[in-house]
């Protein structure tokens, strides 16, 4: 079962403003501290500075509001530290904070919190602790919380091994929208593990997921396109489509995947030289594929050095091109070539790359 390798990021990963912008803005974030004054109804004034990038004023207000048990603002506090916006980072003195606002009944502290003993960041790791405290907050419905416990449960280490239960927890987490849910129910679906095969609906969350933009969503959604999963027909270039999107995003995979599709001009007009570039930049990221070798076996050698030099400057473009060419073009914006009869790829190699 190829489920997500990588648990859900739970710390936000917002960056600091650097210190000559805060300097500058903090006339407008002196003014959002007067509102206290008289704060309008319904308005989290704490929340709405961090929102805009002014965590020092965010944090003065929300400090007033924990001092009296505020667990929102407990948890404001936790997440500035922890990510170190306006101060210094500080995971013991966020853990402090977001333990505070847990037993104030704040789920999002509660997750964060398991992220943090999950990961081990900056304290200790201790995954008994974190299935702890994610079976907490996903009862009290916290939707990543859910999928991350539904991820130990396939696992079977710091929880029941129950894949029925991992499919129901996953499946609320994918119907609430979260890409990595939908990505990994799709595969649940498709291999029925823990839930009954459902092949159309594991291609319409793969689609919804790819949509999200989670590359490796795109290339099982791309692939079973190409081997025609919906309905028996092949459908190249939608299948071009998802593994150049994937490409773009830097995922080896997709790169090489792309990169035969643009070789063998199938769903997608031949272009070798940017076949040539994705499949340097996949080997950057260790990923070899001799099929893609043989196909761009014989290139003009100037394509590949122009390859080459773009591979360089990704995702830019070299400076050398005056009018250059957007190597993460949208393949869907790429004329097709007048007749899909070129030879199709062989299936082992798409599914199997590398």
């Amino acid at each position: 079962m190829r489920l997500a390798t990588a648990l859900l990021a739970g710390l936000i990963t917002l960056s600091a403003l650097p210190a000559a912008a805060q300097s500058e803005q903090m006339d407008e974030a002196l003014d959002i501290s007067r509102m206290l004054l008289n704060p309008p109804e319904g308005v989290d004034l704490a929340y709405g500075a961090f929102q805009r990038g002014y965590y020092l004023t965010a944090l003065r207000l929300a400090e007033r509001r924990a001092a009296n048990g505020d667990a929102v603002a407990q948890t404001l506090i936790g997440e500035i530290h922890a990510n170190g916006l306006g101060v210094p980072q500080d995971i013991p003195r966020a853990i402090t904070w977001y333990a505070q606002a847990d037993q104030n009944g704040d789920i999002q502290a509660t997750f964060q919190l398991a992220m943090i003993y999950q990961t081990g960041t900056g304290v200790q790791r201790n995954r008994e602790r974190a299935a702890a405290l994610f079976k907490k907050a996903a009862d009290g419905g916290h939707m990543a919380a859910k999928y991350n416990l539904g991820l130990l449960h396939v696992e079977g280490t710091y929880a029941e091994p129950n894949l029925v239960e991992a499919a129901e927890l996953i499946g609320e987490a994918a119907e609430a929208g979260l890409p990595e849910a939908q990505y990994d129910l799709a595969i649940m679906l498709l291999e029925g593990a823990g839930i009954a095969p459902d092949t159309t609906m594991a291609l319409d969350l793969l689609e919804l997921a790819s949509e999200q933009g989670l590359p490796e969503a795109q290339v099982e959604y791309a692939t079973l396109l190409y081997m025609g999963a919906s309905d028996g027909s092949r459908d190249a270039q939608g299948a071009a489509r998802w593994y150049g999107r994937a490409a773009e995003a830097g995922n080896a995979v997709g790169q090489v995947r792309y990169a035969m599709m643009l070789a063998a001009a199938e769903g997608v007009q031949q272009d070798l030289e940017t076949a040539a570039m994705y499949r340097t930049l996949a080997r950057r990221q260790g990923l070899t594929d001799d099929t893609l070798d043989q196909m761009l076996r014989g290139t003009d050698p100037a394509t590949l050095a122009r390859a080459e030099e773009r591979a360089r400057y990704w995702p830019g473009v070299p400076p050398s091109e005056t009018s250059p060419r957007d190597a993460r073009q949208d393949p869907a914006d790429t004329p097709l070539p007048n007749t899909l009869d070129t030879p199709p790829i062989p299936l082992d190699d798409l599914t199997n790359p590398g």
